[in-house]
């Protein structure tokens, strides 16, 4: 059976992906960052990937694979000018072994395989023949996309909401610092703040289809400050962030039309929002492992694409 290979070199990880008929193999490597820090700068991240992008696809390819066709994140968005250096990393492997096996090549965005590894995740990529609205919430990006089929590029999108400061994975990480957690503070603060009933009366900040977040870590920092829980504080950020997007939700909804809803990036794989936002509106979302940055949409994208053509 064919494979299709897909490599992503994000800001956080590194992983790579096979994609088998309608199964999904997947390797990956978080970027190692010091304690006490929020992130590497692009170049400590560009020699990090160099290092474990061997590593990761040694895992994969273990047990062989017949690779038809490559794929890469090329960039963050599908946006004139976005770029990063990090994602040269996959991007250069993905060329080279594309050269190599004389195999086609294909790139996407990062947000693009965010998108589509939610929906393989969700078991709704029939969605890509259908209009939706999509939520990236990760610690680069916090924005709703309309998404629409296009015969060539498998989908396109528009931007139709987006955090106006602070990204939503930033709020996480700085207030998961604030409480002495290791970066990336996703899953630890989650934990935190399933150990209480805590809930608070949030009123999220809103301008048209744009929401702000960055009071979010300015009202952490009070709570602590003033001696409340470690447990709460994680709660009141998350249930913060929750506040924000159903509010997006509910504008969106109404200027759009009743759409499918779905939710990716790692931000989405805590599960305090997963079920406040699908017992609200039926959202869809991808498993905690295809949440976080991973290559398994690109992978996904590549077959798809080679379909295609």
């Amino acid at each position: 059976m064919s494979d299709t290979l897909g490599l992503d070199t994000s800001n956080y990880t590194t992983s790579a992906a096979l994609c088998r008929g309608d199964t999904v193999y997947q390797q990956k490597m978080l970027l190692p960052v010091k304690a006490g820090e929020l992130g590497l700068r692009q170049s400590d991240a560009v020699f990090h990937h160099v290092q474990q992008l061997p590593q990761v696809m040694e895992a994969l390819l273990n047990n062989g694979a017949s690779i038809q066709a490559v794929g890469a994140s090329a960039r963050p968005r599908d946006l004139e000018g976005s770029y990063m250096p990090c994602f040269t990393v996959g991007l250069g492997t993905a060329s080279a072994i594309s050269l190599t096996l004389g195999v086609p090549m294909h790139t996407f965005s990062h947000q693009a395989g965010h998108i589509a590894a939610a929906l393989y995740s969700a078991g709704r990529l029939d969605l890509l023949q259908k209009k939706f609205i999509a939520f990236h919430v990760s610690g680069g990006t916090t924005e709703a996309v309309l998404v629409t089929p296009d015969a060539q590029n498998v989908f396109n999108v528009k931007i139709i909401g987006q955090s106006l400061d602070l990204k939503g994975g930033q709020a996480v990480d700085r207030v998961g610092a604030m409480l002495g957690l290791a970066f990336p503070s996703g899953r630890a603060l989650e934990q935190l703040a399933l150990q209480t009933n805590a809930e608070f009366s949030i009123k999220p900040s809103l301008k048209g289809t744009g929401c702000s977040l960055s009071g979010i870590e300015n009202q952490c920092r009070k709570l602590l400050d003033t001696g409340a829980p470690k447990q709460e504080i994680a709660a009141y950020c998350l249930q913060s962030i929750l506040s924000a997007l159903d509010a997006m939700t509910a504008v969106l909804l109404k200027q759009y039309g009743d759409l499918p809803l779905l939710f990716a990036g790692g931000v989405m794989s805590n599960s305090i929002i997963r079920t406040a936002l699908t017992g609200k509106y039926g959202a869809y979302f991808a498993a905690p492992e295809f949440s976080a940055d991973n290559a398994a949409g690109i992978a996904v994208l590549t077959s798809i694409k080679e379909a295609l053509l």
